[in-house]
């Protein structure tokens, strides 16, 4: 466990995080600083308490945002990949009939060579 001090509307706080998570945490602590300073500039000195309130309460709303995006993000996703599975039993089918045509095309050719072939007799065969 690591410690680390981070300043906060003015005030310097000792943090403890995880090993590797110093960088995450003062920059944490610089984003939330920022907002009280901006805050600070449109509201003027309203008491720390409260600051520090809106600051987060600023935050939870972007936070609560971003949520929101997420989640439209993976409904809309979801209905994609249904999309894109649809098209590809489509293009499954349509692969088969393709085939079955041609099949059929190629069987009615050789009959037809057949009949042909008997047709003329002792000629040259065709096919």
């Amino acid at each position: 466990m690591s410690h680390i001090n981070v300043t906060i509307n003015g005030r310097q706080y000792r943090m403890a995080c995880e090993e590797g998570q110093e960088v995450r945490l003062l920059k944490l602590a610089e984003s939330l600083e920022s907002r009280v300073e901006s805050l600070r500039g449109k509201f003027g000195e309203i008491g720390d308490a409260r600051l520090t309130v809106m600051a987060a309460l600023t935050a939870c709303d972007e936070l609560l945002d971003a949520s929101n995006r997420i989640r439209n993000l993976e409904n809309e996703l979801e209905a994609l990949r249904g999309v894109r599975a649809a098209a590809a039993d489509r293009a499954r089918a349509t692969q088969t009939a393709v085939t079955n045509a041609l099949n059929s095309a190629a069987d009615r050719i050789e009959k037809t060579t057949q009949v042909l072939n008997r047709t003329i007799g002792g000629g040259v065969a065709i096919g």
